[in-house]
């Protein structure tokens, strides 16, 4: 049994719109849209949302049970509050700027890294070693993150690269005389 896809999902202020297939959650930061897989059903039943599955024999419709449920969470929550991940750049000269609505950073490459700026996301940079990705979609926030972090990740030698807030880096010792 799934613990988290027992638990209704609260609608705190997002207008849902379910035919069976699609969800979709609107609010007052954007409308995001999910595919339910048909191993689940799925219930509006006033001010929640109840996730079970369709058999509850099938491994597949298991292990859809709880994704779902935290998808449509997830969603009501973005399009209500909105999710931010933050990061950091560690290292000499390493630093972001914003150019336009686009991310500049300098990585120590050759040249300037631009990260262009989807639709529904915002960068803001308020030190220039400090990145702040705000929206809607969870999902595209932590993979817009990590294709961020792709560009340097941190070495264990001396933790440079660009890393989420709050991470810690295990540091390998070097080269002995």
């Amino acid at each position: 049994m799934s613990r988290i896809g027992k638990k209704p999902v609260a609608i705190q202020g997002a207008t849902i719109a379910y035919d069976g297939t699609v969800m979709n959650v609107k609010g007052p930061k954007g409308e995001l849209s999910f595919n339910v897989h048909n191993g689940v059903i799925v219930n509006v039943e006033g001010a929640e949302i109840t996730v079970s599955p369709r058999d509850a024999s099938s491994r597949q419709s298991l292990s859809l049970w709880g994704m779902t449920r935290t998808m449509i969470s997830n969603m009501v929550e973005g399009v209500t509050k909105g999710f931010e991940r933050d990061l950091e750049l560690v290292g000499v000269g390493y630093r972001a700027a914003m150019s336009g609505t686009d991310l500049e950073l300098s990585l120590g490459y050759s040249h300037p890294v631009v990260y262009k700026a989807p639709k529904g996301v915002v960068f803001s940079v308020a030190k220039p070693t400090e990145i702040k990705i705000a929206g809607i979609d969870k999902q595209q926030l932590g993979q817009i993150a990590a294709e961020i972090r792709a560009y340097r990740p941190p070495e264990p030698y001396k933790g440079k690269g660009v890393r989420y807030a709050g991470e810690t880096v295990r540091r390998k010792e070097g080269k002995k005389k």
